[in-house]
């Protein structure tokens, strides 16, 4: 993981296609042991969660190339790896578990982000109808301990229709998606120990991934 991160850090400071394509052949190489780890996190997530049974890396891992046709920020390569875990692979609708390894900025995350307007509907209609639970799991200590609450950089500034504005918890119905974030120290990624750690810390997302795809399910298959 420290060459990972060494060569991302290294790709940030010269992020052109002229030095990408001079060290093509350590790219493949450190993304082929990217793809090992996330292999054994999913097997080691799989032995609690059985959704992921038969799930494999190269289904759950992201692009290092950027979509630049929209953006302004030209830079052709993202400077991190990613994998997205969840039945279905990465480019479910489904809440899942991901892994983001970038210098300075290294993370877990899970929930659904930018959900389809149907499912957002849904969502919040399941938090409101099943408040006291979606709150025992958000306020569990062991996941509010890495996970802090969810995130609210989209969040809507008022009460979306139909729920009553008095309602005792606005914020929770307020999300434009239901996600949750944990940052790590890159220094966790050196350890030996590591992906069970990993694994363990994704793992608490756990209820709370299950809570989301219970509509999830019930709405998209």
């Amino acid at each position: 993981m420290k060459e990972i991160l060494d060569f991302l850090r290294r790709l940030r400071q010269h992020n052109n296609r002229e030095w990408f394509n001079a060290h093509k052949e350590e790219y493949m190489r450190l993304r082929k042991d990217f793809e090992l780890y996330i292999d054994k996190i999913i097997a080691l997530l799989s032995e609690k969660d059985e959704e992921l049974r038969g799930l494999e890396a190269k289904d759950c891992m992201f692009r290092i190339y950027r979509d630049i046709r929209f953006s302004q920020d030209k830079t052709p390569y993202k400077t991190y790896f990613s994998a997205y875990m969840v039945r279905g692979g990465k480019n479910s609708p489904r809440a899942g578990y991901y892994l983001h390894i970038e210098p300075d900025n290294c993370l877990y995350a899970g929930g659904l982000w930018c959900p389809e307007p149907h499912l957002l509907k849904a969502v919040r209609q399941a938090v409101y109808d099943n408040c006291d639970e979606f709150r025992e799991i958000l306020e569990n200590p062991d996941f509010k301990r890495l996970y802090t609450g969810l995130d609210t950089e989209r969040s809507l500034k008022i009460m979306p229709r139909p729920f009553p504005k008095d309602f005792a918890y606005p914020e929770l119905l307020m999300q434009r998606d239901y996600t949750v974030y944990g940052h790590k120290d890159e220094s966790f990624f050196q350890q030996k120990e590591w992906l069970h750690r990993a694994a363990e810390e994704l793992l608490l997302m756990q209820p709370f991934n299950r809570f989301l795809n219970y509509t999830c399910d019930e709405i998209l298959e």
